[in-house]
Order: C-alpha cells, then sequence, then structure tokens
C-alpha cells in the first residue's frame, strides 16, 4: 500500500495561522458598505474617468507631460487592481484596502528596481533628472557639512547648535522603530551597532564622519535613546487597555461618534512581542541575530542610494523612499515575527518576501552602481565590520536569552516561596485562630411537626467547648 504524505488542508489550524498573518479577515464588521466589494461602481467611476480624461486633457502640452500622465495612469489603476486582488496582509485597521495599496505599492517599488538593475548609471541618472528637473544643477559635492571638525570643542552651545530637524525626525524616526520591534535589548543593539557602522564606512560617506560627542551623545543617548524610551512607554500603555470596540451606530452623540471614526486609525489589538524566550531554540536565536544585521543593511542602502545618484538629503524622493520602506516595515515585522516565534506559521508572509527581495536588489543597485566609490574600500574595515556585525548581534541576543532564563528563574522561585509560605498558613492558622464552638440552635421541619406537645421553642443541643492547649516547647509547625 502506499504511503500517503499528510498534507494541510484550508481548515487546518497550522493553514488559518498563516492566513491571519496573510489576509486577515475583518471581525465584527457594523458598517458593512465600507466592506462590501462594490466592484461594478467602481469599474463604472474609473472608465468614467477615463473617459474625460481622454478627451479633456491637452495633449500638445509636452512630451514629457504626456509620458508623466500616462505613468500614472499606471501606477493608479495597478493600485485598483491591488486593492481589489492583494491580501489584506496581518492588520485590519483603518481599512484592509490601506494595507493592500502598500503591499501594491511595495510591488511596483520592486518592479522599479529590477528596471534600474538592468541599466547603465548614465541613464537611471537621466530619469530621475527627468522626473526632478533640480537634480540636474546638483552634484554630491555640494553636500558639505562640518562634519568630525573641531571635536575637541565641546560645550552647551556647540551641542544645541548641532540640533536641527533631521535630530527630530531621528528622533521619530526611532520611536517608530520601537513600536515596531518592541524590545529594548534588540532596538539598542540596532542603535549602537549602527554607529559601528558609520564608523567602518566613513571612508566611503563623508556625512558618516561625525564626532565621538555626536555619536554617543546625540545619536544614541538623545535621539536614539528618547525615542526608544517614548515608544516603550506608548507600547506598556497600548497593552495594559482593554479593546472592546463600540459600533459606531450604536454611539448616540455626535462627539463619541466623532471620536470613534478617529480611533479607527489606532489599532485593533495590540500584541506584546516577545522575541526571546528563555526556551527558544537555536533557530529563532539566529532569526533574531539575522533581523539585526539585516536591519543595518536597510539603512545602509539608504545612504549610498542618496550617494551615488547624488541626491540632497532632504529631496522628496528620499522622503518618499523612507515612508514607503516604513509602511511597509509594518506588516513585514509583523509576518516576520509570526514566523520566528510560532512554530504552526511554516512560511513567511507575502509582504516580508516583497521586502526582503527589494532589500537585496538595493543592494545589488549600490554595488553595481558604486563601482568607483567601493574601489577606495578598505577591506580591513569592511571585514572588521562584517566581524562586529555577526558578534555583536549575536552577544545581544544571547544576553537577552539569558537574562530572561535568570528572570524566569527568579520568578518561579518566588512562586515556590509563595507557595511554602501559604501552606505554613494553613497549617497554622486552624491551631491559632481556631475559636472555641458555642452552644449550636437547630431548627428542623421534622422537630418542628414533633415539638407541638413539648415546647413552642427550637430545640437547642448543648455542645462542648474544645480547648487546645499547647505545650511549652511545642512548634507551632507540627
Amino acid at each position: 500500500m502506499a504511503l500517503r504524505r499528510r498534507t494541510y488542508s484550508s481548515g487546518s489550524d497550522a493553514s488559518d495561522h498563516f492566513i491571519s498573518i496573510n489576509e486577515r479577515p475583518v471581525d465584527d464588521i457594523s458598517l458593512e458598505f465600507f466592506y462590501r466589494p462594490h466592484t461594478i461602481t467602481l469599474l463604472i467611476v474609473t472608465i468614467s474617468g477615463l473617459v474625460y480624461s481622454a478627451f479633456t486633457r491637452d495633449e500638445n502640452e509636452s512630451i514629457q507631460s504626456n509620458i508623466q500622465s500616462g505613468l500614472l495612469a499606471m501606477v493608479f489603476f495597478f493600485l485598483i487592481i491591488s486593492v481589489m486582488a492583494f491580501p489584506n496582509g496581518p492588520f485590519t485597521r483603518p481599512h484592509p484596502a490601506i494595507w493592500r495599496i502598500v503591499f501594491g505599492l511595495s510591488i511596483l517599488y520592486m518592479l522599479l528596481l529590477l528596471f534600474i538593475l538592468f541599466q547603465d548609471y548614465r541613464t537611471v541618472r537621466s530619469m530621475f533628472e527627468w522626473f526632478f528637473p533640480e537634480l540636474k544643477n546638483f552634484t554630491i559635492d555640494m553636500d558639505k557639512g562640518e562634519w568630525g571638525q573641531k571635536c575637541d570643542d565641546l560645550s552647551f552651545e556647540r551641542l544645541w547648535q548641532s540640533i536641527d530637524f533631521f535630530c527630530f525626525a531621528h528622533f521619530a524616526g526611532w520611536a517608530m522603530k520601537t513600536l515596531l520591534v518592541r524590545h529594548y535589548g534588540i532596538l539598542w543593539t540596532i542603535s549602537v551597532m549602527w554607529e559601528i557602522t558609520e564608523i567602518a564606512f566613513s571612508h566611503l560617506l563623508p556625512n558618516f564622519v561625525e564626532c565621538w560627542w555626536d555619536a554617543v551623545i546625540l545619536d544614541v543617548l538623545l535621539c536614539n535613546g528618547l525615542g526608544i524610551w517614548a515608544g516603550m512607554q506608548f507600547c506598556h500603555l497600548m497593552e495594559m487597555r482593554y479593546y472592546n470596540w463600540e459600533s459606531i451606530k450604536d454611539i448616540q452623540t455626535t462627539t463619541g461618534k466623532l471620536k470613534r471614526a478617529v480611533l479607527q486609525f489606532t489599532p485593533e489589538s495590540w500584541t506584546a512581542m516577545r522575541w526571546l524566550d528563555p526556551a527558544c531554540t537555536y533557530m529563532r536565536f539566529l532569526a533574531v541575530s539575522q533581523l539585526v544585521i539585516f536591519w543595518q543593511l536597510s539603512e545602509l542602502n539608504t545612504f549610498f542610494l542618496k550617494h551615488i545618484f547624488e541626491m540632497p538629503p532632504s529631496h522628496p524622493l528620499v522622503f518618499m523612499r523612507i515612508f514607503l520602506l516604513g509602511a511597509m516595515c509594518a506588516p513585514t515585522l509583523r509576518q516576520y515575527y509570526s514566523y520566528v516565534t510560532d512554530p504552526r506559521c511554516k512560511r513567511v508572509g507575502t509582504q516580508c518576501w516583497v521586502y526582503g527581495l527589494c532589500m537585496c536588489i538595493e543592494t545589488l543597485i549600490c554595488i553595481k552602481f558604486g563601482a568607483d566609490i567601493f574601489q577606495h574600500t578598505q577591506i580591513r574595515n569592511i571585514i572588521m565590520w562584517i566581524f562586529v556585525q555577526a558578534f555583536g548581534s549575536v552577544l545581544c541576543v544571547y544576553i537577552c536569552v539569558t537574562q530572561h532564563r535568570w528572570q524566569r528563574k527568579r520568578q518561579v522561585k518566588m512562586d515556590d516561596s509563595i507557595d511554602d509560605d501559604s501552606e505554613v498558613s494553613t497549617k497554622v492558622s486552624p491551631v491559632i485562630h481556631k475559636p472555641p464552638r458555642k452552644t449550636v440552635t437547630l431548627s428542623t421541619p421534622e422537630n418542628d411537626e414533633d415539638s407541638d406537645d413539648e415546647s413552642e421553642g427550637p430545640m437547642k443541643i448543648p455542645r462542648k467547648r474544645k480547648t487546645i492547649q499547647l505545650r511549652r516547647g511545642t512548634r507551632i509547625d507540627q
């Protein structure tokens, strides 16, 4: 008889658990209008919009305007298909359509990276200049600041002058990262490791050259540290909340309806992430270490892309990429967390897969088009950086696991001591706190029937008083 291979059906527990992070359904729908497909209505509206734009738009403006309008129309209709066909992902707030659009944008970004990978540098640079004409007159040499100069001049005025818009952006970025990762050990490791990354690549990227007080005080302690602390405080606040969502139709007041509409943009529930467990396996140990290393690589791509294709730090294209990656990171980390910590989840989610591919393509683009820059690479610095990243990541995860195990043993000891104290109290309490028995009055229906001839009141049953005498020298715990 042939052996049958066991597979997961659509209703199995493993399949349901993967669906919950890849295409999570919406529970307790109160306003059904916003969750119905409306495909026919959408088709009519889109065709009407096409007819209007095709016959009212002036096509004689310029070739550049026509091509840009056509590309925008392609992106718009691709996002419409994304809303109708792509999975929800692990989130349903404020609406699943938002996260389908994010997934659609991530696919468009991946396709754009693939297209760029097969072009030459002059073509790619011309594309950017065609969309953003202001880049024609900009070179990376113009982006020169006072990095790493006068490091001995440390004063409060110097620190205050170094605080600018990018410091607040730095703080907000780390607060957002904290809301995604929710682990002190991993976040502090990424923060410290990034400063080591800047030192290792400072000979290739001039803006990585910093004074020691800029890296330690401004970056690690102030911007990163305060961002991590503020984010973790918000996480603890959200974990302690009780989520009982009320339908907006059941709210009578206008103020209550507006408040409920605003709360639609907050999470439906809040999961306390436990990346590291005292009994975690080596696979989770390596997966979390891999997360720390890949995070460094994703951050490094940001600066190399900006430097290779010569864009100012405040250019809209740089911020668009950062916001897109930030939106992609939210479902990506949630899917990766489920894959790492839950043995029932056998594969990563689609958003996590696409993000990983985008990160790898970005790295290939940096290596291909930055060949002139990497010719000046100091191999010793890169080898040391790889060693420090691997060793530091594994060491951080090991310390976190050891700390969790120590806390678990301490908690077990405290529970055992509490149990021992409760056993002693149960043994001692009957001896010391037991009051003497008194006369008990009983009244039963049978006695009432038989007591008509004898007495009208209830029968009293005297009981003997028990007294317990403790001899001198007798131990209580016996």
